[in-house]
């Protein structure tokens, strides 16, 4: 073009391209997003770095996953983990992504708490750990409130590694509807709570784990660092 003194606009140019078929088409998301980060309710920093877990009821993370449905639909799975057991101590499976689902398994954890020892409740900053209904049930409970600081997994290892085992050993690629898929989720908790040995707690199963004290062996690297606990506030 430059060789024969011709010269085109962007917008023309997008035209032009669009006229002969010729853009990229933008590929929709293949699955949903379940956090949103982008809100204007308190986002609380993360507590959870550098301490050592000692028992159960002292560190729970939570996350919320989805469950593909047919006909391209989606159910969403909000899950609450004891990070020293990997007991599922909460869950609900809800049909879109607001605060009830979170809550409800929120609620359904806290019938388990077996003391009132200092807890640590740990999430991401998405707006349904933000909203207030879920951290005033929180902070009724005296739970001390963490959250990641960045959209890395890595932040949340615990809950997203219990996400995966779930969906890739013990639930389906896809269900007819939420009926089905909540049964088939109920199944597989109980399979991954009671039958299931898990490396993370030396071989146990979570429910096993839960009922210990003091340090479990792990048969892979530890999320934390072996250095002195950090007192709970």
């Amino acid at each position: 073009m430059e060789d024969h003194d011709m010269y085109i606009g962007r917008d023309l140019l997008f035209d032009l391209l669009r006229e002969n078929d010729l853009l990229i088409v933008k590929r929709k998301r293949s699955q949903p997003q379940t956090t949103d980060s982008n809100h204007w309710m308190k986002k609380y920093p993360d507590l959870i770095k550098d301490i050592v877990i000692s028992r159960a009821d002292e560190l729970w993370v939570s996350d919320i996953t989805y469950i593909r449905l047919r006909k391209k639909k989606f159910a969403y799975l909000s899950l609450i983990t004891d990070a020293y057991s990997r007991k599922i101590v909460g869950s609900c499976m809800n049909i879109d992504l607001s605060a009830d689902g979170p809550l409800a398994a929120l609620e359904m954890a806290l019938k388990g708490r077996a003391s009132d020892k200092p807890l640590i409740h740990h999430s991401d900053r998405g707006s349904q750990y933000c909203s207030d209904d879920y951290v005033t049930l929180l902070k009724s409970n005296t739970i001390n409130i963490s959250m990641t600081q960045s959209g890395n997994p890595k932040d949340n290892a615990i809950a997203e590694r219990v996400n995966g085992i779930l969906k890739q050993e013990l639930l389906e690629d896809a269900y007819s509807n939420v009926k089905q898929a909540q049964c088939s989720t109920e199944i597989a908790i109980d399979t991954y709570n009671r039958i299931r040995p898990h490396s993370s707690v030396d071989m146990m199963t979570p429910e096993k784990a839960h009922t210990q004290t003091g340090p479990i062996k792990r048969r892979w690297k530890s999320l934390f660092k072996t250095a002195a606990p950090k007192p709970l506030a």
